[in-house]
């Protein structure tokens, strides 16, 4: 087990010890995509979805998720955000909603976590505001796109 960060010495989990590292500026960018049909397509792209207004929705909540990650990721270490925003693509010809999550901050430990999980609640919320009208929505390709910051350097998938 000595290999693995997570882990005490006797085998159980534990949150690892950044307090030796320095603060630097982190950034870290995770992405999502969410595909729909046409006829939910065009009533996110138009307003018309019976829930409001689906993207602000799914922007607010990524960004809310973000601040809460510490608290549903179990090793997490809490750490104070300094900026998280959202950003949509619509890919008109495939109808896919294409999310971006950045997330920043000056600390000792990353923003990844924060970043994905931005993604990711971003693209539950647009399942959910539109499960009523296509229950096949399917949510793909959550992954970290970009970091910066940290011993480990940058990473640029």
């Amino acid at each position: 087990m000595s290999d693995f960060t997570h882990f005490n010495e006797a085998g159980f989990a534990k949150m690892v010890d950044v307090s030796e590292k320095e603060i630097t500026e982190r950034t870290a960018i995770a992405c999502a995509a969410v595909y729909v049909n046409e006829t939910t397509y065009e009533l996110i792209k138009t307003g018309g979805m019976k829930k409001g207004d689906v993207l602000t929705t799914a922007q607010i909540a990524g960004i809310m998720a973000a601040k809460k990650t510490s608290d549903i990721i179990p090793m997490c270490h809490n750490i104070p955000l300094s900026g998280v925003d959202i950003n949509f693509e619509l890919d008109d010809a495939n109808c896919i909603i294409k999310i971006a999550a950045t997330a920043k901050c000056s600390s000792k430990t990353g923003v990844e976590m924060e970043s994905l999980t931005a993604a990711s609640v971003a693209a539950l919320t647009i399942y959910d505001m539109c499960k009523a009208v296509q229950r096949d929505i399917k949510i793909s390709d959550i992954q970290l796109e970009y970091k910066a910051g940290g011993k480990s350097g940058e990473y640029r998938r």
